[in-house]
């Protein structure tokens, strides 16, 4: 993940603004506390496949049960999969279906979970070093397209699931469906891809459990509009925040005027 940062001191397109004194929609931003257990279990799962050898021969068994099925199989359909659950949020938003949250909201809690998720995962995959099926390195554990994409999945519940529990269906399938691929295309052992789920999950449950104190710092109370002097300047008012690529990462672009 690429992040991008610009300042300026006047602003060049007022089209391009994003006003953070939009209301604020954060406090539907939550996470339960104990909707954590099930992708802490994951994770966990994951790590005790470095000490508790029947879960590691299990991880050989599936992999060796790929290689006599589908020796052959060569796809990099999960490198679409991952970005599909985010992609339909902002879709079903341009079509008029409103989610739970404003756009710069969304995009900044995708953004923290974003950091929460690339931090975690490149930080395991540089502390534990194991080696690939493929062998073609040994940043295999956890497996980081899954993480992506059940991160997106968990936004799509999160902003949808009070439309239609659907939603979140939809997108833990589109998660499950890059983690599959992952195995079969002999990238990551299955206990890798049980863990990237769970660091997934987690980060964008993290983001939305931490987000409403993060917006309050940046928008306090009497210049956000909801008490005190709303005609106070607020010093993010000419901010634009957008996804974006540079050097074929995928980031997000901060642009904000002092």
């Amino acid at each position: 993940m690429a992040v991008f940062a610009h300042a300026q001191t006047k602003a060049t397109d007022s089209t391009s603004k994003i006003n953070l004194n939009a209301p604020d929609t954060s406090k539907k931003a939550k996470s339960i506390p104990l909707a954590f257990i099930a992708p802490a279990a994951m994770v966990a799962y994951g790590g005790l496949s470095f000490a508790v050898h029947p879960i590691r021969r299990f991880d050989y068994y599936q992999a060796g049960q790929i290689h006599k099925s589908d020796s052959g199989f060569n796809s990099k359909a999960e490198t679409y999969f991952m970005f599909t659950p985010i992609v339909i949020v902002y879709g079903l938003n341009l079509a008029g279906v409103q989610g739970k949250n404003n756009f710069i909201d969304r995009t900044a809690l995708l953004a923290l979970s974003t950091g929460f998720m690339g931090v975690s995962t490149e930080l395991t995959k540089h502390l534990t070093h194991r080696l690939r099926p493929n062998k073609a390195d040994k940043l295999s554990f956890p497996s980081g397209h899954t993480s992506f994409a059940f991160m997106g999945a968990e936004f799509l519940a999160q902003e949808y699931s009070d439309k239609s529990p659907w939603f979140g269906v939809l997108g833990y399938g589109i998660g499950a469906a890059t983690g599959v691929f992952r195995l079969y295309n002999r990238d990551h052992w299955f206990s890798d891809v049980v863990t990237g789920a769970g660091y997934g999950i987690i980060s964008t449950k993290l983001a939305y459990l931490v987000y409403p104190t993060v917006r309050r710092w940046f928008v306090p109370k009497d210049q956000s509009g909801t008490s005190g002097n709303s005609s106070k300047r607020n010093r993010f008012n000419n901010t634009l925040l957008m996804p974006g690529f540079q050097n074929g990462a995928p980031g997000f672009s901060f642009t904000t005027n002092f």
